[in-house]
């Protein structure tokens, strides 16, 4: 076990990704001395997400894939294989998350096409001899791997190359995954009728991998004197003062403390003057007070777009006896206002703030959640349709701007293998949550044994109640988040107990001193008298 541990240290310790003079400088240019522009990333970051987002697709194989391997198109066994995925998916960001930051965005998304790929090859195998088995390893574990590894690699160089525009290179990002999902879907069923379900697979594969490959030689991260307005790729300016080592102990009470951090090493300098960054490895990241925080808030933000939205479909077919036709174009609209979603809400936090926009994307899914029922009980279709499309859009809001969050909180160079393995909780509530909302909702039904028809959103309503309260917590944390280097590094008073900041001012409890609603010159104070006696 130790050995096993030492391991896992080792693997989330180094980061550092080494490159000789010679592949800095071809990394400057293109073919044929063509200089290299940073805007070129985004077309290459949206094609290799359009490609990932074909995952979000794979509903429209379940009844085909059904039908050839288990006769029966209502087996309910193709589905599984988006589960497995997603765990994949969650898993593979967030054990290659360092392998990336050390090894490069290109390698990662040319190993990720390159399992994404054979998962297609050995699913369209799978079809062809009928093994449902091999379905699950081929597209649930292998390509559900390499697509985890191909998603965090275009992030990653993104937040490098944008310290100035961190949220919009994060929707960006992010938001081609969402229009492949849209786009991708109306692909499979006439090439199936023309080619073949496995053949489907084939083809769909090597689309795959040749975009993926192109998009991989564009992507790079920036040399070593890379800076843009005199900001590096951590946003640091070279007149600043930093905090680095770290210390992630509570420290004892009454003892002089920077909240969770020692801001200075006691190998370096002093600074004369309070950092504007706070420099943490990888492993004191992913341990941080912060970093569980956004955990729980990412997943909070996640979970009812994950294991309702993807219901839509049914619940405007059977709660308000729409057709099938209209219902698949809701779908649609719905995948669009994802996608504005996440474009939107990064874009905007490069102005209001990453917590403020997190803020709002919680308390707006928690209000359509408390309304979302009474809509369906008493069958308002229109102001459904609102709520709906308003959750959807914080849903996809919450992958738009994770990436920037975390770049601000932990630096670019743990971007990487911090975004890998926050998407964890991407994965479990997809396959947890799923779970759980099927079973209860299932529970419900007369055909097992419950009192309601699938016509009665009672079942769908009961779930909403569960996440809804996920969502509140998720809420209440991101209100405790300490986004700024101030809070993060305040002197914490004697025996602390909490510690928030409501209305620009710091709200504090403590057994020596009670409740403190400081001011801002009290704060201030407390703040210059704190990093004097640091620099004395």
């Amino acid at each position: 076990m130790n050995i096993v541990l030492r391991l896992i240290k080792r693997h989330y310790s180094g980061n550092e990704l080494k490159r000789s003079d010679a592949q800095i400088e071809r990394e400057r240019t293109y073919f044929c001395g063509v200089p290299f522009n940073r805007w070129s990333l985004f077309p290459a970051a949206v094609l290799t997400q359009f490609c990932c987002g074909s995952l979000y697709a794979w509903s429209v194989f379940n009844k085909p894939i059904d039908t050839i391997i288990n006769g029966d198109p209502n087996a309910d066994k193709a589905p599984i294989t988006f589960y497995i995925a997603v765990g994949c998916f969650g898993l593979s960001s967030a054990i290659m998350g360092p392998w990336l930051e050390r090894n490069g965005p290109r390698m990662g998304v040319l190993l990720g096409s390159t399992l994404f790929f054979l998962g297609n090859l050995l699913a369209a195998l799978a079809i062809h001899v009928k093994h449902m088995w091999l379905v699950y390893v081929g597209y649930g574990l292998v390509a559900g791997f390499g697509l985890g590894l191909s998603y965090i690699s275009p992030v990653s160089a993104l937040q490098k190359w944008f310290p100035d525009h961190r949220g919009m290179a994060s929707g960006f990002a992010v938001c081609g995954f969402g229009a492949g999902s849209i786009a991708i879907a109306k692909i499979p069923g006439p090439l199936s009728k023309a080619a073949g379900l496995p053949l489907t697979f084939v083809i769909l594969g090597a689309c795959y991998f040749v975009c993926m490959v192109f998009s991989a030689y564009i992507l790079r991260i920036p040399p070593p004197d890379y800076a843009v307005k005199g900001v590096n790729s951590e946003g640091e300016k070279a007149d600043q003062p930093v905090a680095s080592a770290p210390v992630m102990k509570e420290q004892p009470s009454g003892a002089p403390a920077a909240g969770h951090y020692h801001a200075v090493d006691i190998n370096e300098p002093k600074p004369s003057e309070p950092p504007t960054r706070i420099k943490l490895t990888l492993i004191e990241s992913l341990t941080s007070r912060e970093f569980l925080i956004l955990y729980v808030v990412f997943f909070a933000n996640s979970v009812f777009g994950l294991v309702a939205i993807s219901r839509l479909n049914d619940m405007i077919v059977n709660y308000f006896g729409k057709d099938a036709d209209t219902a698949s174009t809701i779908v649609s609209i719905n995948g669009g206002v994802n996608l504005f979603g996440r474009l939107a809400f990064a874009t905007v936090s490069d102005v209001f703030t990453r917590k403020i926009c997190y803020v709002i994307m919680l308390s707006l899914q928690v209000i359509g959640l408390i309304l979302l029922p009474i809509f369906t009980t008493h069958q308002v279709y229109p102001a459904f349709l609102v709520v709906i499309f308003i959750i959807t859009a914080c849903y996809g809001g919450g992958f738009g701007v994770i990436p920037a969050f975390l770049t601000d909180m932990f630096g670019s160079k743990n971007i990487g293998a911090c975004h890998g393995v926050i998407l964890t909780a991407w994965a479990i509530a997809g396959v947890a949550g799923g779970l759980i909302f099927t079973r209860v909702y299932q529970d419900q039904l007369i055909s097992h044994g419950g009192t309601h028809t699938v016509n009665d959103p009672y079942s769908t309503n009961i779930n909403v109640y569960w996440i809804l309260a996920i969502c509140i917590v998720g809420w209440i944390f991101i209100l405790f988040s300490r986004t700024t280097v101030r809070d993060r590094l305040f002197p914490e008073a004697k025996g602390e107990i909490m510690r928030i900041r409501l209305f620009g001012r710091i709200l504090r409890v403590s057994k020596s001193q009670g409740i403190q609603y400081l001011s801002k010159a009290e704060e201030d104070r407390i703040w210059r008298e704190y990093w004097a006696s640091k620099s004395s």
